[in-house]
């Protein structure tokens, strides 16, 4: 009980101070943030709320300016069981990428990074 406690009020603490650090979003042309906007539809975040790797996650996303789908995985259950049967793992954060190829999952905080750095932030 105590250790679940905890648990909330530290996370209630990384949810706090992401919210008074969060980075300046980047600034585009309407028509560059409407490209980005539109690529963006493809892309889905499942993570929880609190969990400070989703917090890293979240913060790239904010400051790159790409708004995604977010998926709570840790309270609705059909997300929890679309990321456990199609990404086949229930570990977040995760970021579903719809490419013409097909669905690709990418986990990993720092890989998911690195990939919205690559693809967003030089626009």
């Amino acid at each position: 009980m105590l250790i679940k406690a905890l648990r909330i009020g530290l996370g209630q603490i990384i949810i706090f101070l992401d919210f008074i650090t969060r980075p300046r979003k980047l600034q585009r042309s309407p028509e560059a943030q409407a490209q980005v906007e539109h690529e963006a539809a493809g892309l889905s975040l499942y993570q929880f709320h609190a969990c400070p790797f989703c917090v890293k996650t979240r913060r790239a996303l904010h400051r790159l300016n790409v708004p995604v789908v977010l998926r709570d995985a840790k309270n609705d259950e059909a997300s929890r069981q679309e990321l456990l049967e199609q990404g086949g793992k229930v570990q977040v954060p995760c970021l579903r990428i719809e490419e013409s190829a097909g669905v690709r999952w990418l986990y990993e905080s720092k890989a998911i990074a690195a990939y919205l750095g690559e693809r967003f932030a030089a626009r």
